[in-house]
């Protein structure tokens, strides 16, 4: 594959959706395909076994070359899949998820018997979901049979859910609210 072929299908990514190219002859397809696939699995917008079925064909280039430039677009600045590694393993983040969703059970079991400590077991539930929605994102990142855009898309979420400093920080939330636990003085 030329670095012509590289930069045409670079091109053919980034510009807008809509934006008509010039037909690919039979005689031009493998190279620009490979230049295609190239691009694409380099930039973290095709996961490798998407090629069975994404740029596979030549009569189906325009649309599957509108899901590669709807897929730049939406991962333009998503962290990129090597961040996920900094994140625990995904037994180990299925294990803290288990254990949030069990806490959550405990304390709605507990709302309905201690009723004068509504509002506290109403936070409680609530900031128990908002670290599992937190965790059930980290655990989606570190899922390798997922797609690589699916994965991103996680990290993303991620980064969203805790803001840039403490991502890029490592400062990782607790999987359940430990705070509710500690002693008072």
């Amino acid at each position: 594959m030329s670095g012509a072929e590289l930069a045409f299908a670079a091109s053919l990514i980034v510009a807008p959706s809509g934006t008509p190219f010039p037909e690919v002859e039979q005689t031009e397809w493998v190279g620009v395909q490979a230049a295609i696939w190239t691009t694409a699995i380099n930039w973290e917008i095709l996961d490798p076994r998407e090629t069975n079925f994404i740029v596979s064909r030549r009569e189906d280039m325009k649309n599957d070359i509108e899901i590669l430039r709807k897929r730049y677009n939406e991962l333009k600045g998503a962290p990129l899949l090597n961040d996920a590694k900094r994140f625990p393993e995904r037994a180990a983040v299925s294990e803290m998820i288990s254990f949030n969703r069990a806490l959550r059970n405990h304390i709605d079991g507990r709302q309905h018997l201690e009723t004068d400590r509504g509002a506290e077991h109403r936070d409680m539930l609530f900031e128990t979901d908002r670290l599992f929605t937190f965790w059930d994102a980290v655990r989606d990142a570190r899922c390798d049979f997922y797609y690589v855009t699916t994965r991103r898309l996680a990290l993303k979420r991620v980064r969203d859910l805790i803001g840039n400093d403490a991502y890029y920080s490592g400062n990782l939330p607790p999987y359940v609210p430990t705070w509710r636990f500690q002693e008072k003085d």
